[in-house]
């Protein structure tokens, strides 16, 4: 109390209450009230590296686009691949466009930093600061800023988070700020299901802030879902969707084609079905999930070797 009086005397201002603001013990910046995005309903897909999270939401996209909705992608890794699938090239990142600009946001216009992709798919890269420099919440929150300053977000019904692997800091869980619904593409295996078990950490904090609430997984590159819906089962979470490993997926991505531009051949057609179920599923939802983590431990010896 003191030092806060001794800061306000001399014109600093009070220092931010961090305690619980942004998850217990967060010392990340509150989001700004002018930057919540209204109107469309926002997912963040989330995963452990290499899971398919860029297949997955490249697709998810589609499929919301096949039902009629106005959709924009956004792309939050440093490799800007995100959306490649859907526009059939790598697009330049937000931040590099802003370094062009030096960053006078002012003298943009749309079509610097959003790309139409398949069937009308808004697609834009924000990017990621370079290795182990910046934060990649501030990529986000300068990307959501542009898109308000040209009223982009106003004719838009889904927007889709693509998220930099794990939920590793702060910066990378900063799309969360703005989701509806957390989705976790995971695999039948310990790795990706341990990496899930930390996400949902990560979002059951910044729900006790923000409205983000968990939707479920999606099993991907998966044969068998076994593992996925024991740890599901004991945690209280939720299977939502299963992708099999089918190789029409690894040749979509090699032709930079979403599957809902690949030839009509039964794995691919079963594969867009499973999509539009599942993007049809998202969209109607209402169902917020509330599951419990498990410690280490616990998970090593629910899933760990014996």
């Amino acid at each position: 109390m003191r030092e806060a009086a001794g800061l306000e005397a001399r014109g600093l201002g009070a220092p931010p209450v961090l305690k619980g603001q942004d998850g217990e013990g967060s010392v990340q910046v509150h989001q700004d009230a002018s930057m919540k995005i209204e109107g469309a309903k926002v997912f963040s897909v989330y995963g452990k590296g290499g899971i398919g999270k860029s297949t997955t939401s490249s697709n998810l996209s589609a499929a919301f686009s096949k039902l009629g909705k106005r959709v924009l992608q956004i792309g939050c890794d440093p490799k800007h691949d995100s959306t490649f699938t859907l526009t059939g090239q790598l697009q330049p990142t937000v931040i590099d466009i802003l370094k062009e600009v030096d960053f006078h946001a002012e003298e943009l216009r749309p079509e610097d930093f959003v790309t139409e992709g398949w069937n009308g798919v808004q697609c834009i890269e924000a990017g990621g600061p370079p290795a182990g420099t910046g934060c990649g919440g501030y990529v986000v929150g300068q990307t959501v800023k542009l898109l308000k300053q040209h009223h982009l977000l106003e004719d838009t019904d889904v927007v889709i988070f693509d998220v930099l692997g794990d939920v590793v800091c702060g910066g990378f869980a900063a799309p969360l700020q703005h989701a509806d619904k957390a989705v976790i593409v995971t695999a039948n295996d310990f790795d990706s299901i341990y990496a899930m078990n930390r996400i949902i950490a990560a979002v059951q904090a910044k729900s006790a802030n923000y409205k983000v609430r968990l939707a479920g997984c999606i099993a991907n590159r998966s044969k068998a879902t076994d593992e996925v819906d024991r740890f599901c089962d004991t945690v209280g979470f939720k299977r939502i969707a299963h992708m099999p490993d089918y190789d029409a997926i690894r040749r979509s991505r090699l032709k930079k084609k979403t599957l809902f531009e690949m030839p009509d051949e039964q794995d691919i057609v079963e594969a867009r079905k499973e999509y539009v179920r599942l993007a049809e599923a998202l969209w109607n939802s209402t169902d917020a999930l509330a599951p419990a983590p498990l410690p280490d431990r616990e998970i090593f010896e629910l899933l760990g070797f014996d």
